[in-house]
């Protein structure tokens, strides 16, 4: 963990990776190629940059056709808050929390959301806590009936609020790998449970139904490393807006689960 975080910090200290955080912060799901147009930096000297950002686990891409994009990525930020900050005045490190806050509210111009995150598990643990009920219940209050096969039908129990939709569907369901299926309906009964008024409703009730995939992949030491993609959002997308801020919460939780044995409380 110190070696970790040891990265991160290096990372940010130069002026110039943090230039290209700001960049992405800005507009995330970059290439290469837009990087170097919107900096005065040669194209080596930003593939440098975004070669030590993604080392640190602050920057993370996601290959579409032949275009690698680049995504910033705020979990190691989610780390230094929940493991380490903690330990000392909020007044002292108060720079750094208004970065994990800059972090998390990266606008949603692009139409994928990514996060990644490093879990000391395996990746038979982490498909169960996935897709099991008994552990998404505890770090997400959410639970899937279905039976994970490819096109099948999901009713989502989310918290408390039961949601069956035939569009609801198993995209893709390679154990141990990879996991993706189409997001939920939104419901009235589901508004009134998190208060959203007429407006939020309808606004959310029109949009295009998204999609999340999940990326398992085995890393050295038992440790994996779980991607999230939720994209399929329009441009302006309120639900894009909603799960930029809800994804590192439910992630963070479900890490610590895994790690600790216990989800991370509300207050955290």
């Amino acid at each position: 963990m110190d070696d970790a975080l040891d990265d991160v910090f290096k990372a940010l200290a130069d002026p110039s990776r943090r230039a290209l955080l700001d960049t992405l912060n800005a507009r995330n799901g970059q290439t290469l190629r837009e990087l170097c147009a919107g900096l005065e930096m040669a194209r080596q000297s930003v593939s440098k940059h975004l070669t030590v950002l993604e080392e640190a686990g602050l920057v993370t891409t996601v290959w579409r056709g032949r275009e690698k994009l680049h995504y910033l990525n705020a979990a190691p930020v989610h780390e230094i808050a929940h493991r380490w900050i903690s330990r000392f005045d909020q007044a002292r490190v108060q720079a750094l929390a208004d970065l994990k806050l800059a972090l998390e509210e990266t606008p949603m111009d692009a139409p994928t959301f990514v996060y990644t995150t490093y879990i000391r598990t395996t990746p038979q643990k982490l498909w169960q806590a996935l897709t099991e009920p008994a552990f998404t219940q505890r770090y997400w209050s959410t639970e899937f009936t279905t039976d994970w096969q490819v096109g099948s039908p999901m009713t989502w129990d989310n918290h408390g609020v039961v949601i069956a939709d035939p569009e609801q569907v198993v995209l893709e369901a390679d154990p141990y790998s990879k996991l993706s299926y189409t997001w939920h309906s939104v419901t009235p009964e589901l508004a009134k449970r998190f208060d959203w008024d007429d407006e939020t409703l309808a606004k959310l009730s029109g949009e295009a139904r998204s999609k999340v995939t999940f990326t398992i992949d085995e890393e050295a030491g038992q440790v994996v490393k779980l991607t999230v993609v939720h994209d399929g959002f329009e441009p302006g997308s309120k639900f894009a807006e909603m799960v930029s801020h809800g994804w590192p919460a439910v992630v963070a939780s479900l890490k610590s689960l895994l790690e600790t044995g216990e989800p991370l409380s509300e207050e955290n």
